[in-house]
């Protein structure tokens, strides 16, 4: 399940699902395009930042978010058969190019939870986005990120930085953007526009 293109992770083991209860993060191969939630994930009340965390790629194995320290993350949950798939997964590729080597990640995680946009298998997620889309960066496997079973990185997320009305995510291509320290430092809506936030990305990477 690597991405032909995929370059980034094979520098540092990394790895990510919708319908699993809670989330487990852990890049421990190169499994470039997805993740899977866990209910094993350690309680999130005593989590200060996204570091804190560990998720299950696609293969089941660990993936701890602490490998992203010193990065500039953007985290999007997405979907293949949104009206916002072309647009957001053209444009996040774009800005992955631009900023990967000056410390920017991008973390997708697929979910089906909004209109049954992202039904596909683990496969089928990874091929679509990374055949059609060229992705690079990690797509994890399938989570919920509203309800009990939401994955307790969205549960942090979203306690983090409440939306305009409320904490739960609105639909497809929610984004938040997290400093190299892993805070939570913006979020933005699904109609929001991957490179219409790049001056905020720049910002936080430190680049003109």
């Amino acid at each position: 399940m690597l991405c032909t293109s995929t370059r980034f992770l094979l520098r540092r083991n990394l790895s990510v699902s919708l319908s699993s209860p809670s989330i487990k993060v852990a890049f421990s191969s190169p499994v470039w395009c997805t993740l899977r939630s866990n209910s094993t994930m350690a309680s999130q009340s005593g989590s200060k930042s996204i570091h804190d965390f560990t998720v299950k790629d696609a293969k089941g194995k660990d993936v701890d978010l602490s490998i992203y320290k010193g990065k500039v993350l953007l985290i999007v949950n997405v979907a293949s058969q949104c009206g916002l798939t072309n647009s957001n997964y053209t444009e996040l590729s774009q800005l992955y190019e631009k900023y990967k080597n000056q410390g920017l990640e991008i973390l997708a995680f697929p979910c089906n939870q909004f209109g049954a946009q992202e039904p596909g298998s683990n496969d089928e997620i990874v091929e679509f986005a990374c055949t059609r889309f060229k992705a690079e960066y990690p797509i994890f496997d399938k989570v919920d990120v509203n309800g009990d079973n939401a994955a307790p990185i969205y549960k942090f997320l979203k306690s983090s930085k409440g939306g305009l009305f409320g904490d739960s995510i609105k639909w497809n291509f929610s984004k938040f953007l997290v400093d190299k320290e892993g805070n939570v430092v913006n979020r933005y809506a699904p109609t929001t526009t991957p490179l219409s936030i790049e001056k905020d990305v720049k910002k936080l990477l430190g680049v003109a």
